[in-house]
């Protein structure tokens, strides 16, 4: 208890100075960062920068940076290992990425390039100071970014030192630092050596983690600023040099990492990644949420005290009926609005703000439990399967396909859909038949397991237990909770 009102004090009297502080060294940075690149031509900054621009506005942010990390509390930056040149390793890539905070690593790094989302320029001063850092800038609304990127990535890791060190979080979001996400292949795509980076918070409190369902930004800013000394080790481990195979297979060479570093860190290596905001891991050819949105949505009504078996959903085969929130309350027998708009958003709505009936229906059923496995997937491929113009034949296209995992699972869509063309091709058709579509989800003893307990809400584990069908199905104990950069 007195530790806990030292700590509240603390947090009454050091964290607004403290951040106060903080935030004007911020914005002292901006005239550094707009000096670096006042005047020059894109053309310009497609080479790196030399001469007094970066002698006195690196030297300048560089002070200026530590200064900031200092006034929030972070007092030491224990450094271990030996930072490996340009020559040596083009790309650096650091993990866990757990916090905002992370960026301090760029700091004993020498501030290296970082690859950033381009929205992030219009955020005052962290805009200037992307410019400045000559930063490799990817879209998420422009498909051909990520190739430019690509392009941009491989071109500075092969300049030979030409260019600084490339820094990626190759997780790509931010996660709890008890396992380590799957490793983007961005950083690994040049092919070039690469040197792991360790980030360790080791303090008595952890305050300092992000993620996803933890706190806020400025609950951990708050937090942070709170403690009287916060300390952050940054360690270098030895330079990765890739195999021929690796060099030539960004993926296999991510993974190969990972485990190094997941090794380093005393932590496993998960195959969970992050599609948009949806945690997602890989199990045999399937990518399924950790949480499907089926399971809160069972959760929601039976606090609304609502059955779902009581539902009569009287959904069409093979036509949509979209339908509006009311009428789905209707429907569904529901009169809180909150309830109703709670249950309504889990489903995907169209322009027009309806969702597909069919949708609802198979949703209910599958909560509903008193189906066999056989019985469900029956009852999805005929809500989801179209007619053949010639034939008495119904086959299931990527559309259906993508909708069914994408309810039951959780599956991200493009995922779905790039699997559906997967078991199309090994049929030479462009459609699955009931008969392939029950191959697929319940003769594969992997799959079959997986929606058999996928299926069952009430006897799943929390999917973060070691118990959880995936960490079973993988070989984890520890699922990373997250939020997004």
């Amino acid at each position: 208890m007195a530790l806990c009102s030292w700590f509240c004090l603390l947090g009454a009297l050091l964290a607004p100075i403290r951040v106060l502080l903080a935030f004007i060294v911020l914005f002292l940075l901006w005239p550094f960062a707009w000096l670096q690149v006042a005047g020059l031509t894109e053309e310009q900054l497609q080479e790196p920068i030399t001469g007094w621009r970066k002698t006195v506005c690196h030297n300048g942010v560089l002070g200026l940076s530590r200064l900031l990390f200092f006034l929030l509390g972070f007092l030491r930056i224990r450094v271990r290992g030996q930072r490996a040149s340009c020559l040596q390793a083009p790309v650096l890539v650091a993990a866990p990425h757990s916090t905002f905070f992370d960026p301090i690593v760029l700091l004993p790094c020498d501030l290296p390039k970082v690859v950033s989302r381009a929205e992030n320029l219009s955020v005052p001063v962290i805009g200037a100071l992307l410019r400045f850092n000559q930063a490799i800038l990817v879209s998420r609304h422009d498909p051909a970014s990520r190739r430019r990127v690509v392009e941009e990535v491989r071109r500075r890791a092969t300049s030979g030192g030409k260019w600084p060190q490339v820094l990626f979080f190759p997780e790509g979001t931010c996660s709890n630092k008890k396992a380590l996400l799957k490793f983007k292949p961005g950083a690994f795509i040049a092919g070039v050596p690469v040197q792991p980076v360790l980030i360790r918070y080791p303090n008595s409190l952890d305050t300092t983690s992000w993620a996803w369902r933890g706190p806020g930004v400025l609950k951990v800013l708050w937090l942070t600023a709170s403690q009287p000394c916060s300390i952050v080790d940054v360690e270098f481990l030895p330079v990765y040099h890739p195999s021929l195979e690796e060099s030539r297979d960004p993926t296999l060479y991510a993974n190969n990492v990972q485990r190094v570093m997941a090794q380093a860190l005393g932590i496993p290596a998960t195959e969970c990644e992050f599609v948009g905001s949806l945690p997602v891991i890989v199990v045999g050819r399937l990518k399924v949420a950790l949480e499907p949105q089926l399971w809160e949505l069972r959760r929601v009504l039976r606090k609304a005290g609502l059955s779902p078996g009581c539902v009569d959903a009287g959904a069409e085969p093979g036509r949509s009926r979209m339908i509006s929130q009311e009428e789905f309350a209707r429907q569904l027998q529901l009169s809180d609005p909150q309830t109703v708009a709670g249950a309504f958003s889990y489903f995907q709505q169209d322009a027009n703000g309806l969702v597909d009936f069919r949708d609802v229906a198979l949703a209910l059923a599958a909560l509903d439990g008193n189906r066999s496995l056989e019985e469900l997937t029956c009852l999805a491929f005929e809500l989801f399967a179209e007619e053949q113009t010639e034939g008495p034949t119904r086959l299931l296209y990527r559309d259906g396909f993508s909708t069914i995992l994408h309810l039951l699972l959780g599956s991200p869509r493009p995922a779905a859909v790039t699997l559906h063309a997967e078991l199309c091709q090994a049929g030479s058709c462009q459609g699955l038949s009931l008969c392939q579509f029950q191959d697929f989800s319940l003769r594969d003893p992997l799959h079959e397991k997986l929606f058999s307990t996928y299926l069952r809400p009430s006897q799943i584990p929390n999917a973060s237990s070691p118990g959880s069908p995936t960490a079973r199905a993988n070989g984890t104990v520890q699922a990373p909770k997250q939020k997004g950069d």
